[in-house]
């Protein structure tokens, strides 16, 4: 089964607009999709119109959701949101996403304070200016960088500045996580822990489950990118043991992730019929109601 369940657009951190990636998943043969933006929902229609304006994409099912980003027990969790409905959880869900839109750009700017303190005089207002009506963060400050010659590559600025506790680097308030399954659950959607590997103790992502899966949170990323078959099978054995969903996408990003070369993997099939059951009840995007 093809799907892409946890992909960017420059609606956040990613390099291609939500029209551009909905034709690279076309072209991927997917069957099911949703756009997973950081912290905002604004290019999910626009992937669905474009579905629905391209015959290969009429039979596919396409969802609105998006990567919230939440804390818990001084860590950062991303939680992949999927099959939002329409109605006062939905309205609830994006008042929150407008708070942190708003720290997100605040953080732009202490990012550049940051900068200047280390000599390198970069001013927040052009970023943000580019970065109007989508969500601002990092790359867009990395691309700047670039931009000035300060940095050869958007990664050697994350390296040498901007990475997760760098020099320049400046910490976001986040939801809780409890508040974000809230949201989720009163929206209709479905959610799953994305990239489990990154919270690197396997112990650390079980407590989790056992805490949490009561409250929303039923699905596990176990096919991450295009990794090999192997690198799932512990959080498959997890997802056994747990009742989980196992899940997958690519977390495709475009320029500011080049090593994942392009949107959508293949779900086993197996997996495929747990999750297209799971979801069922989740609101869809039809793509076939909107005009080309």
């Amino acid at each position: 089964m093809r799907l892409e369940l946890h992909c960017h657009s420059t609606c956040s951190d990613g390099s291609l607009e939500p029209e551009q990636l909905a034709q690279e998943l076309l072209d991927y043969g997917v069957e099911l999709a949703c756009l997973t933006d950081h912290d905002t929902m604004l290019g999910c229609d626009r992937l669905a119109a474009a579905f629905g304006g391209d015959p290969r994409g009429r039979g596919a099912r396409v969802l609105r959701g998006l990567e919230l980003s939440c804390k818990h027990d001084g860590r950062t969790i991303h939680l992949l949101i999927w099959g939002v409905a329409d109605g006062p959880g939905r309205d609830a869900l994006e008042l929150r996403l407008a708070e942190q839109l708003r720290r997100r750009r605040e953080r732009i700017v202490a990012i550049c304070e940051r900068l200047a303190a280390l000599n390198i005089d970069l001013d927040p207002a052009p970023i943000l200016a580019r970065a109007a009506g989508r969500t601002a963060g990092r790359p867009d400050v990395a691309k700047a960088l670039v931009e000035a010659g300060v940095c050869s590559s958007m990664r050697a600025a994350f390296d040498k500045y901007l990475r997760d506790g760098g020099p320049a680097d400046v910490s976001i308030e986040s939801l809780g996580l409890d508040e974000g399954l809230a949201l989720g659950r009163a929206a209709g959607a479905r959610m799953a822990l994305a990239h489990p590997h990154t919270l690197r103790h396997h112990a650390v992502v079980r407590e989790l489950f056992v805490e949490f899966r009561g409250r929303g949170l039923e699905g596990i990323e176990a096919f991450y990118g295009h990794a090999s078959p192997a690198r799932a099978e512990p959080w498959l054995r997890l997802a056994r043991e747990l009742d989980l969903v196992p899940t997958g996408g690519s977390d495709f990003h475009g320029e500011a992730l080049a090593n994942i070369k392009h949107p959508g993997i293949e779900l086993p099939l197996a997996y495929g019929a747990r999750l297209r059951s799971w979801l069922a009840d989740a609101p869809g995007i039809s793509p076939a109601s909107r005009s080309p």
